[in-house]
């Protein structure tokens, strides 16, 4: 099985160093010095234990020069995309697929659904069907990501906490393009569950993503300082709200408390959102996959998110004001 992840930043880097290390053909997709540092030296996960894993992986810029794939791994923030876009053809073969391990709403969220006899398009989140045409739906594994990772310096993955991913195909019907990535996933050391409503699993991990991440970034606070103030609170709660109702609306009911949607980012404890460190960072922040294509998904349902569009547009000013913002 040869897997070529596209990619290899937090997620993406534990994804490829863990499958290597169980012995796939793996490849990644880098760029820059992260690139120039996985060459050197190897890509280099450290886990909380203490331990530390350097993988062998092939590292390119240009990803003609690996050709097709068994599975492409997309794994990064929805504002690289197009650029994915434009560069995964060479690895696409007959009978590829592709997982795309991202947070916040797919492009192809709806091309499967009930809602709209599958003809709706998310233009927020690929404009012009660029992200559709170069992969397409029929090829698409989706994957929701429950764990923890930062890339603290170039080749290097800190796992901080977590293993989990929910994998499924869009509508739920599952086939050996599923299969094939979970049991290799799980043979690398994940613990996978496969999903006969991925749509919702995303819908799930979405309330956690929208009503704290920007909310934390706005703050500067960790996920507990959230919580524990209760107005602050009470404002997440109320998107949390609105995205169920959302969801409900376009046949994806999260079926979940909004309180206990919190609880399950209480359990994690202390941490910082992907938002704040990418702010701290200087990096551009994963907006429009938050926030704009459930925002626009709300319009087409004709659905009211009065406090998930103030939150939009107080994130985005705040990126824009920083240069953070594409």
């Amino acid at each position: 099985m040869k897997i070529c992840v596209y990619g290899a930043g937090a997620v993406g880097g534990l994804i490829a160093a863990w499958l290597a290390r169980s012995g796939r053909e793996v490849s990644v997709i880098a760029r820059g010095r992260h690139l120039e540092a996985i060459r050197r030296a190897g890509l280099r996960v450290r886990e909380r234990s203490g331990e530390q894993l350097s993988a062998s992986v092939k590292a390119e810029s240009d990803a003609s020069t690996l050709g097709p794939q068994d599975y492409v791994v997309v794994a990064v923030k929805g504002h690289s995309l197009p650029e994915v876009a434009q560069g995964i053809g060479p690895l696409v073969g007959a009978n590829t697929s592709i997982l795309t391990a991202m947070n916040g709403v797919p492009w192809w969220f709806f091309d499967r659904l009930g809602f709209g006899d599958g003809r709706q398009r998310l233009e927020s989140l690929d404009p012009h069907g660029l992200l559709a045409r170069a992969m397409p739906t029929e090829r698409i594994v989706g994957c929701v990501v429950h764990l923890s990772a930062s890339t603290p310096e170039p080749g290097v993955v800190s796992h901080n906490m977590g293993k989990k991913l929910i994998l499924g195909e869009p509508g739920g019907k599952n086939t050996q393009r599923t299969r094939g990535i979970a049991d290799a996933l799980a043979s690398a050391g994940f613990d996978i569950v496969v999903s006969e409503s991925i749509e919702k699993d995303f819908w799930v991990k979405l309330l956690g993503n929208v009503s704290f991440n920007p909310v934390s970034a706005l703050t500067m606070s960790t996920s507990d300082r959230l919580i524990e103030d209760r107005e602050v609170k009470v404002y997440m709660v109320h998107i949390i709200n609105e995205l169920l109702a959302v969801g409900r609306a376009v046949g994806v009911d999260a079926d979940i408390d909004p309180e206990a949607r919190i609880d399950m980012a209480r359990a994690l404890g202390k941490f910082k959102t992907s938002m704040l460190q990418d702010l701290e960072a200087g990096k551009p922040l994963e907006i429009d996959g938050l926030l704009a294509g459930p925002l626009e998904i709300a319009a087409k349902a004709g659905v009211r998110a009065p406090y998930t569009e103030s939150l939009y547009g107080l994130i985005r000013a705040r990126a824009i004001a920083t240069g953070q913002y594409r």
